[in-house]
């Protein structure tokens, strides 16, 4: 990175610094909890420049790369998270399962219990461990009119492989047919699709891949969202024999909720380091064969992390999770 440039990180940090500033005040119709919002936003980072791992708190990397080979394997179910440590799912199937308690279809049980049975018990992950509907599911298993799985994700590989001026390879999660009160109370999806388009583009033998999320959390979610979605065009690349181009963050809401601002304040006050690098096996040659142990993270050097309550808003609300939430969020 050239001296006088500025570091990639600030763009961030501005639009959280934005948020805190100019955010207009909007509260969850569902769970009452408060956030500052902006609308239409947008980060654009060089891959060719590093990896865009923020520095100036850590990321949970672990996370990042064992939830993207998630969505890439095509799993829905939590338990394959849950066993390797990863919580950050967690608090959706309990969601179900709350549902099913209150009309004294399940045993009660705390979170807690629920997901150390998940991890132990395979027949009760099989059954109240699977989130469908959700970013895995969509990309490999998109459930078409005639009851065939549509693969969008070895497809949009496929077209530009075939085509490197094609304008056509999107994947698209926004399903109608299961989200809010568009879909049949039965098959509605109880966690809220948020980053749910991503396009990938070939100009001057660079692949680039830009995502539109439609809502964003600026502390919590956004640097993972980064994270994820540069790696998986990194993979994309080697894996049709582009160069590196850009990953492109497009924003429809932004914002940062209430009990953030303080975490916030503090990481604003920190420099950027340099990012770090990545080095993908050259063995993955196709989709399938990524695996969290072929993706290594090198010289990642960022101040120490900074912990923030997690909001799980959006979706279809129930009075019971509305209380959760609520009982959550007053234990902080």
């Amino acid at each position: 990175m050239e001296q006088n440039k500025k570091h990639p990180e600030y763009q961030y940090l501005d639009l959280m610094r934005d948020l805190i500033d100019h955010g207009a005040e909007q509260v969850d119709a569902g769970t009452g909890v408060k956030t500052y919002s902006l609308f239409g936003r947008q980060l654009r980072f060089d891959l060719n420049e590093g990896f865009p791992l923020l520095t100036t708190k850590k990321v949970f990397w672990k996370g990042v790369l064992y939830e993207l080979y998630w969505f890439a394997s095509g799993q829905s179910n939590i338990k394959y998270l849950v066993n390797n440590n990863i919580h950050i799912w967690d608090d959706y199937p309990f969601r179900i399962y709350m549902e099913k308690m209150e009309k004294g279809e399940e045993p009660e049980m705390t979170k807690d219990e629920f997901i150390e049975k998940i991890a132990k018990d395979d027949e009760f992950a099989k059954k109240h461990g699977n989130l469908p509907h959700v970013y895995g599911d969509m990309w490999r298993n998109w459930p078409a009119k005639n009851g065939r799985k549509i693969d969008q994700l070895q497809w949009m590989i496929d077209n530009v492989r075939k085509d490197k001026s094609t304008h056509s390879a999107l994947l698209n999660v926004w399903n109608p047919e299961y989200l809010y009160d568009m879909a049949l109370k039965e098959e509605a999806c109880r966690f809220p699709i948020c980053h749910n388009m991503f396009q990938i583009n070939v100009n001057n033998g660079k692949l680039s891949l830009q995502l539109y999320q439609r809502t964003a959390d600026i502390f919590l979610g956004v640097p993972f969202n980064i994270a994820s979605y540069a790696l998986l065009a990194m993979i994309i690349a080697q894996i049709t024999g582009y160069e590196l181009g850009e990953f492109i963050h497009t924003f429809g809401d932004v914002h940062i909720y209430e009990d953030h601002f303080a975490a916030a304040r503090e990481q604003l006050e920190r420099d950027p380091r340099n990012f770090p690098k990545v080095k993908i096996d050259s063995s993955i040659k196709e989709i399938d064969d990524f695996t969290p142990d072929k993706v290594e993270l090198i010289n990642y050097d960022s101040h120490e992390s900074i912990k923030a309550p997690l909001s799980p808003t959006g979706g279809i609300v129930t009075d019971s999770w509305k209380k959760f939430v609520q009982d959550a969020k007053n234990k902080k």
